[in-house]
């Protein structure tokens, strides 16, 4: 079962597409690669793979339009405004999106596992550990973490409230570190072309001097940068991370 929604967000200033498949179980929201629209895994099959775990009634997809990867890759953008958008992107998902999450699955409570990968990935990290009373688990595949390498190594206040690698290493002793520490992390990538694994093990080393939960897998040579790769990798690990449902009778 497919809904999609757009509304007005006056944080982004813009109109926004949501869209939801399944019916039942976890909701996990699925951040799209680079500057991909809400139905990207969609046309790029993945939730022909997920949906397996959607007939059991294991989970609900979300996703949303990449609008911060759409305004930090247009060239008609400052940096200044483009970490803007970044900034405010987290804060829509989080004040926006959670809630509209929690309302279609009856429960306020419910927590969210995100996932992403690529920029996406790097999403799904952000979210996590910046709210992480909401967000209770992280599958990021392939991960681009330091965006700085596409703002030629410039830093403005937005982007780094944004950037885990970076706010991460100055955060406090406090209760949001300590919830952190209740979440997980995985981080997984491949070796094969357009990869980069050495941002997953630095996004790795900042968490765990934190001592914040992860997981590094590395799956080979033979998974690239690209679709057929994540299509193999967030099933698995949803089925081995998310529980089966005792009944089906709630969302």
């Amino acid at each position: 079962m497919k809904e999609k929604s757009t509304w007005y967000s006056k944080r982004l200033e813009r109109d926004v597409d949501v869209v939801r498949w399944g019916t039942h179980g976890t909701p996990i929201l699925l951040f799209p690669t680079a500057a991909g629209d809400a139905e990207e895994c969609e046309r790029f099959l993945m939730l022909s793979v997920l949906g397996p775990l959607m007939e059991e009634g294991r989970i609900k997809v979300y996703s949303v339009d990449s609008v911060a990867g759409e305004a930090m890759f247009s060239k008609d953008n400052t940096l200044e405004h483009a970490t803007w958008v970044q900034n405010q992107f987290h804060d829509f998902v989080r004040h926006e999106v959670v809630p509209a999450i929690q309302a279609d699955c009856q429960s306020d409570e419910i927590e969210v596992v995100t996932a992403g990968a690529s920029i996406g990935a790097f999403h799904a990290s952000a979210v996590l550990c910046r709210y992480p009373d909401v967000f209770s688990q992280a599958v990021c595949m392939s991960g681009t973490y330091d965006l700085t390498k596409f703002t030629e190594g410039k830093m403005t206040a937005n982007f780094y409230e944004s950037s885990p690698i970076h706010f991460l290493e100055q955060m406090p002793e406090g209760p949001h570190l300590d919830k952190l520490r209740e979440r997980h992390i995985l981080l997984t990538h491949g070796d094969g072309r357009w990869e980069e694994p050495a941002q997953s093990w630095r996004m790795a080393e900042i968490l765990g001097a934190k001592g914040i939960p992860n997981r590094v897998d590395a799956w080979g040579e033979d998974y690239d940068h690209d679709w057929p790769t994540w299509r193999e990798m967030l099933p698995q690990y949803l089925r081995e991370l998310v529980p089966v449902p005792e009944t089906t009778d709630a969302g």
